[in-house]
């Protein structure tokens, strides 16, 4: 540019009458640049339209159409998975149901068997408990010597009296020399069986629990002289010459102090024996009772023999009689007998007799013959 010119349009633009419309000239001029160029870039974003392509157009139908039929398989197949999943809900739900109950049933029943055993180990847990306090009652009644003497006398006395008749025994028998067994046995003609209940406990129960020697020892003596003392007193009070038996029973109403007795004091056992009396337990004391029924039911029968050869007399008497009765009806059976057969005979004449009046001629001049029929006669017996 020209020196000149620019100084000049410099002036011209710097003129004061000119300043005022530069900024309004200059928006305006803005305003056409910005217009246009937002019409430049409308012409370049606007979508060019779309060439017309048969070949993708076939493959975009073909493509749609397998997009359909994809479709509608899919839409069956989960159909029928929905209705396969449905049945085979409906079956496990079926078999579940049918499990729990037969669960439920089974549970039940071992529940109701658990509940049934568990009464009976209730029970017998207090048949346990019940047997403890008896055991610890029993125990405390053993512990007293009083209390002992009168366990086994009620021991002896419920033995005696289950096998004998009331008459056949007597407890606390009063002796000519005042004294009183616990129970005698009256035997067939001979004096009363004695019958005496001691039991040694304390020495036993001692010996049992002893841990030295020394204490054996001296339980072992204690046992000697308890049942020496006893012994004493059975043959000095209850064996009388004449009036009692030549042996007494010292029972005792345990089976395991009987036992303990025979198997370590053996010599005792011999030196009661030899002292007229018989240790006995319950199980030998049974026995006994049982033999001494037996022998008092033997004494009866023979004091009964006579009575019964006299009742025997006379039934043979009634046989007799009652063989004569049975011959005597026997006749008159046989005489019925032959009553019976004439009836027949006759009554055979007589159809014989009728058959022939049913073929007779009327015609014929012959006369018929009859035969007069003998009725038949009773006869009785002893005639």
């Amino acid at each position: 540019m020209n020196p000149s010119l620019t100084d000049t349009l410099r002036d011209f633009l710097n003129s004061p009458a000119i300043a005022p419309l530069i900024l309004p000239i200059a928006l305006g001029a803005a305003t056409l640049l910005v217009i246009g160029v937002i019409a430049i870039l409308v012409i370049l974003l606007r979508p060019k339209k779309p060439e017309v392509d048969a070949e993708q157009d076939a493959r975009l139908r073909e493509l749609n159409a397998r997009l359909d039929a994809m479709g509608s398989w899919l839409q069956n197949a989960h159909g029928q998975l929905a209705h396969t999943v449905n049945t085979r809900l409906d079956a496990v739900s079926q078999n579940l149901g049918e499990s729990m109950k037969t669960t439920a049933k089974h549970t039940s029943e071992h529940l109701q068997a658990l509940h049934s055993r568990l009464a009976v180990i209730d029970q017998a847990q207090k048949n346990i408990t019940d047997l403890s306090s008896t055991v610890t009652s029993l125990q405390n009644v053993l512990s007293n010597k009083q209390s002992r003497g009168a366990f086994g006398q009620a021991q002896l006395e419920a033995i005696v009296a289950d096998v004998l008749p009331k008459n056949a025994f007597e407890f606390q028998y009063t002796l000519s020399n005042r004294t009183k067994p616990d129970c005698v046995v009256f035997m067939p003609d001979s004096g009363p069986l004695v019958i005496d209940a001691k039991f040694p406990l304390e020495a036993m129960t001692a010996l049992r629990d002893a841990q030295t020697d020394e204490e054996r020892k001296f339980a072992a003596a204690r046992v000697r002289t308890d049942i020496a003392k006893h012994v004493s007193d059975i043959a000095g009070k209850y064996l009388i010459p004449g009036e009692t038996q030549d042996i007494a029973l010292m029972f005792i109403p345990s089976e395991s102090v009987y036992a303990d007795l025979h198997e370590q004091f053996d010599d005792l056992v011999q030196k009661v024996q030899r002292a007229r009396v018989m240790i006995v337990s319950p199980t030998l004391m049974v026995m006994a009772i049982q033999v001494i029924k037996q022998v008092r039911k033997d004494a009866e029968m023979r004091e009964a023999a006579d009575q019964i050869r006299t009742e025997v007399g006379m039934m043979m008497k009634d046989v007799g009689l009652l063989s004569d009765r049975v011959r005597k009806l026997q006749a008159h059976f046989n005489q019925a007998n032959a009553d019976i057969d004439n009836i027949l005979i006759s009554t055979g004449k007589i159809e014989k007799r009728a058959g022939k009046i049913e073929g007779l001629d009327f015609d014929a001049d012959s006369p018929a013959t009859a035969e007069v029929i003998a009725a038949p006669v009773r006869k009785v017996a002893g005639e």
